[in-house]
């Protein structure tokens, strides 16, 4: 069974929104690079999906716009190319390497789960909500930027019960930023 990684850039104060500071930088790209080829499929929302497309989409040309710096090519190249799944009701399809998921959440990731291969790794703000309502997530990670927002979405605001964590793995940034990782520590009940 492939685990699911929730994975997400946060300001100390738990702010997750994309513009509340939180510039990449060379060594933060070079991160999130090396955790999405870790995956074998992203998991976005609809939201998430038409964001990540509008901005890392290659183009038909096969160029990548003059704003795509050098040192976000891997990246975009890495999120251009890496299969996706995209959970809406909404959505008539979905393209961009990727297969749309409709119906019962809980069903359609356990499925995906149990595929085989080195896991599944989501990114946004309601999805992964829903999934760890659900217990799906095995692992959350978090990039924590050394910014205070004082604004914005906060991680995983609305949880419906609180989700014990144990610390696996820590990695200072230059930049000053910590990437964390947590698993769910599971009950022996």
């Amino acid at each position: 069974m492939r685990p699911l990684r929730y994975s997400i850039n946060v300001t100390i104060d738990g702010c997750c929104h994309h513009e509340a500071g939180l510039p990449p930088d060379e060594e933060s790209m070079g991160y999130w690079t090396a955790e999405i080829e870790r995956a074998d499929a992203l998991l976005f929302g609809r939201v998430t999906y038409e964001m990540m497309e509008s901005a890392w989409r290659k183009p038909a040309s096969g160029v990548w716009p003059d704003w795509v710096e050098d040192w976000q090519r891997p990246f975009a190249e890495t999120l251009d190319r890496a299969k996706k799944y995209v959970v809406s009701s909404t959505m008539d399809a979905a393209d961009w390497n990727a297969e749309l998921i409709r119906g019962d959440l809980g069903r359609a990731v356990q499925r995906l789960k149990h595929e085989s291969g080195n896991g599944l790794w989501v990114g946004g703000v309601t999805l992964p909500l829903a999934l760890a309502d659900l217990g799906l997530i095995d692992e959350y990670e978090f990039l924590v930027q050394p910014v205070l927002a004082g604004h914005g979405p906060t991680l995983l605001a609305g949880l419906h019960e609180r989700i014990q964590l144990e610390l696996v793995d820590r990695e200072e940034l230059k930049s000053g930023a910590i990437a964390v990782r947590y698993r769910p520590t599971r009950s022996a009940d």
